[in-house]
């Protein structure tokens, strides 16, 4: 909490969005300090990777998850953008790390049991 707000990151794949924005309207409205991604990867920042030789993008996105990872170390929840149910290998690291880190989890669609 800061200042009496629960602060919240935003988990998931940067394909969705639009799902994002509407939950970090939702989550602000409901009084949360949102921390989100940087740039949307699979969803229209894709000239961050144009030109980027083959070393610089893997080391480019070994430091981007390394960030989330921090952003999750200074929130108290994540809420995780799982359209569909859709969690990827990444998404899943971090709902790893955010319940070994003792945060609460949420999703924008329950996972099955």
């Amino acid at each position: 909490m800061v200042g009496g707000y629960k602060v919240v990151t935003l988990c998931g794949s940067t394909r969705f969005r639009n799902e994002y924005m509407e939950a970090q309207k939702k989550l602000t409205l409901e009084g949360c300090i949102v921390i989100s991604v940087g740039l949307f990867g699979h969803s229209g920042d894709s000239e961050v990777w144009e030109n980027m030789d083959e070393g610089t993008l893997t080391k480019t996105k070994e430091m981007l998850d390394d960030m989330h990872k921090r952003k999750i170390d200074m929130a108290d929840e994540i809420f995780v953008i799982n359209v569909g149910g859709y969690v990827g290998s990444s998404t899943r690291s971090e709902i790893e790390y955010a319940k070994a880190h003792g945060k609460t989890v949420r999703y924008l669609e329950e996972p099955p049991a």
